[in-house]
């Protein structure tokens, strides 16, 4: 029965997110010698975590906040019709829930593609490590 081995990996520095060379794209690190000891590549990856949430909720309250001020500061601004009906007022709130969507999204997708490959990387090599690469 053939195990699954996972995304392709490849040596290269958890750290400075860099792969050896000749590494194709879409390979995920793995620990080596020369990289620095497990608990610090993970909070190198804990760091790069937050720096996209950081950057993720900056974008929202961005967006959330700037439809706020709209709506306190130049509410004729919002009532003007888009078309019978449809207020441009309603047009920017409903922009402000699908930017919600969105930014969800790249966060996930982020999560899918990166962090969650480069974080079991971390955890098969401490595995390793603690059984001795039996």
């Amino acid at each position: 029965m053939a195990q699954d081995t996972g995304p392709p990996v490849c040596p290269g520095n958890l750290t400075t997110r860099t792969l050896a060379p000749g590494c194709p794209a879409g390979t995920f690190a793995t620990m080596t010698p020369s990289t620095p000891s497990a608990a610090q590549a993970t909070r190198a990856l804990a760091a790069r975590r937050w720096r996209i949430a950081a950057a993720l909720t900056a974008c929202m309250v961005f967006v959330y906040f700037g439809f706020i001020a709209l709506v306190a500061y130049d509410a004729p601004l919002l009532a003007t019709l888009v078309q019978d009906g449809l207020s441009l007022g309603i047009v920017l709130g409903a922009l402000v829930i699908v930017a919600a969507w969105v930014l969800t999204f790249v966060y996930v997708r982020w999560a899918n593609t990166v962090y969650d490959p480069a974080l079991q990387a971390l955890r098969d090599h401490h595995r390793a490590e603690s059984t001795g690469g039996r």
